[in-house]
């Protein structure tokens, strides 16, 4: 039976050197999204309730393609930051890596689409 305190234990572990970097980056993409969240509703909100051929008409000018395009890029990346440190304080081992790597290839996979979706609509 070992008598350790909590400092103990934890002491010689040293940190993982990206608290800062991760921090500043869901900051980054929390001040981005406060901005992008009001001009994606208010722009998507616009083009609803048209026919297909006016959203069509609607998504192929400038300003709603990238507030659209922006707003799925930083939102998937925000989540994917969360959702990966949610998995990193509650999953351990081979099951906590592998849902890391699935959770990050499904990120991507949302961005490609999402981005390949509205060019196909834009183009």
């Amino acid at each position: 039976m070992q008598f350790l305190t909590d400092r103990k234990r934890a002491q010689g572990l040293g940190s993982g050197r990206t608290g800062t970097q991760f921090h500043k980056r869901m900051l980054g993409t929390s001040m981005a999204l406060v901005v992008l969240v009001p001009l994606f509703v208010f722009t998507f909100g616009a083009g609803l309730g048209g026919s297909y051929e006016e959203v069509l008409a609607y998504f192929s000018r400038p300003w709603p393609a990238i507030i659209t395009a922006l707003m799925l890029v930083v939102g998937v990346i925000h989540f994917n930051g969360e959702t990966q440190e949610a998995i990193e304080d509650y999953v351990h081992g081979t099951k906590g890596k592998l849902l890391s790597m699935a959770v990050n290839a499904l990120s991507y996979v949302l961005i490609a689409a999402g981005l390949f979706a509205l060019v196909k609509l834009a183009l």
